[in-house]
């Protein structure tokens, strides 16, 4: 989700990781909604392909007096698709620019010669190049009134019924969505909302519950915490302990100097509230770190060693007898395990955390009206600091920040809530070590509602390209995947 952010000066900072939706700029709301990102691999892949295209897209799919369009980027591969009707792999856009996901998505590459498939990646609406008003789409709230899921799946729906009018050979090919995170959660929408454009859905990492109601707003950072706990003796217990420590020292001059230096930060800390800044982008990297624990190395928001946790537990050892310094000098080397693996960096900017390739503010907007995802801490069953969700302060950050209030309620009416066992062909993948599994579908809701568990599994790990170092876990989910996807090609084909 995004991953699923944050923001300096507020008491309720938004977290928006996206899963996408994934992780990334500090911002002005609260740490309790997180976007989500797709990765990149720093190992080796082979190249690939695209045509770029573009589609004329109704501004507004649902009234009458908006009659404008504009041009709606994708992507096609069909370099294996040789056979009239043969199926379509239909990647529906995250929260970013499309290339990025096409370039990143490495199973839907890896699985398009077994297939015989044609690749579509469809870009979101008012992310990359498809803006529905151009420049300006980001100039008024006003413009950003269409920047929802449901216009979103519409503009899929009629993507694909365009394809198949117009593409020789595909009116009979029968079109799968595929889609991570919030991407994810489009592409399992995409099949309840219209069942006769896609034939099935996989949808990894994509938390469609972790909405109002429907899940503990808890549970995501008990998953962080699990993670840093299970990855070296003291970790979780020394991060939150950490602070404390950062409390003691932001009380003084010379301690906001020291943790300015240490930390090597851009821009020094001034009085005792900048702290807060401080320590929100920390939160946001420990979660960041749990989405992306990847058993290689990896390029995710930022470059990464193979089990990165593991590498920032082994600076967090430390007894319950180490001084604040000492502890607090052990966090930031852990720190720049994230920020600075390649030795690149020279100062630490603490108001971004992630990739320029995720269009964020389109996000925030997105997170303040439909997408409300309940977060909160404890400070006792999670490392963090407590942080209750405070449904009002958000609101009232999301209207200060477009003039919107957010309907917390809404996607639960729209898309059915837990209640979607009617529905069929979706698979939902989730890895133990990814906290969106927090509002994911983790067990079975019918015969062909199924969940995929991934053990040391992080974020979206099994859409991601084929790894020498990739679990047994994986290997065996993504065989699965293809195994269902072959199922309802073949049924599909029959029932023509």
């Amino acid at each position: 989700m995004s991953a699923k952010l944050g923001a300096v000066g507020s008491p309720f900072k938004l977290i928006i990781v996206l899963l996408i939706f994934g992780c990334c700029h500090t911002f002005a709301l609260k740490p309790h909604i997180l976007g989500r990102h797709r990765l990149t691999s720093l190992t080796a892949q082979r190249p690939i392909t695209y045509k770029t295209c573009y589609f004329e897209q109704q501004i507004d799919h649902f009234g009458f007096l908006e009659n404008g369009t504009f041009k709606q980027r994708y992507l096609v591969n069909d370099l294996h698709w040789h056979k009239e009707g043969a199926p379509i792999l239909f990647y529906t856009g995250n929260e970013g620019d499309i290339a990025w996901f096409c370039n990143n998505t490495g199973f839907m590459w890896d699985t398009a010669e077994e297939l015989g498939a044609m690749l579509v990646f469809a870009e979101h609406r008012y992310y990359g190049e498809s803006l529905p008003f151009g420049q300006e789409s980001y100039s008024d709230a006003k413009y950003l009134n269409y920047l929802t899921s449901e216009q979103a799946l519409a503009d899929f729906a009629v993507l694909i019924q365009a394809l198949k009018r117009t593409v020789p050979g595909a009116r009979g090919s029968p079109v799968i969505a595929i889609g991570g995170s919030y991407g994810g959660m489009l592409a399992a929408w995409l099949r309840m909302k219209y069942p006769s454009a896609v034939i099935g859905a996989l949808a990894s990492s994509a938390p469609i519950w972790q909405f109002t109601g429907m899940v503990p707003c808890g549970d995501f950072y008990k998953i962080v915490t699990k993670d840093f706990a299970n990855s070296g003796p003291n970790c979780s217990k020394n991060i939150k302990r950490s602070w404390t420590a950062i409390n003691n020292l932001s009380s003084s001059e010379a301690g906001l100097e020291w943790l300015s230096k240490e930390f090597s930060l851009c821009s020094p800390l001034k009085k005792p509230e900048d702290v807060f800044g401080l320590k929100s982008w920390l939160q946001e990297t420990w979660a960041n770190l749990a989405m992306v624990d990847y058993p290689y190395e990896a390029n995710f928001l930022q470059p990464l060693p193979r089990w990165p946790i593991e590498v920032v537990c082994k600076h967090l050892y430390f007894d319950k007898d180490v001084s604040d310094y000492q502890l607090l000098r052990g966090i930031s080397d852990a720190a720049k395990v994230y920020y600075n693996y390649t030795g690149n960096t020279q100062c630490l900017n603490i108001s971004q955390t992630a990739t320029g390739n995720l269009g964020m503010m389109g996000w925030f907007y997105q997170a303040c009206t439909e997408m409300v995802m309940p977060l909160c801490t404890d400070g006792i069953e999670d490392m963090f600091e407590p942080q209750p969700w405070d449904f009002q302060a958000f609101s009232d950050e999301c209207y200060s920040m477009f003039g919107v209030r957010p309907r917390e309620d809404w996607v639960e009416t729209v898309y059915g809530g837990k209640n979607i066992s009617s529905h069929s062909n979706i698979i939902f993948s989730n890895g133990d070590l990814d906290p969106w599994t927090s509002g994911g579908v983790t067990a079975n809701l019918s015969h062909s509602l199924v969940a995929i568990k991934i053990s040391n599994g992080a974020h979206h790990l099994d859409l991601r390209y084929n790894n020498e170092y990739d679990p047994a876990s994986v290997i065996t989910a993504r065989q699965e995947e293809v195994k269902y996807f072959k199922q309802w090609i073949k049924q599909a084909t029959s029932s023509r």
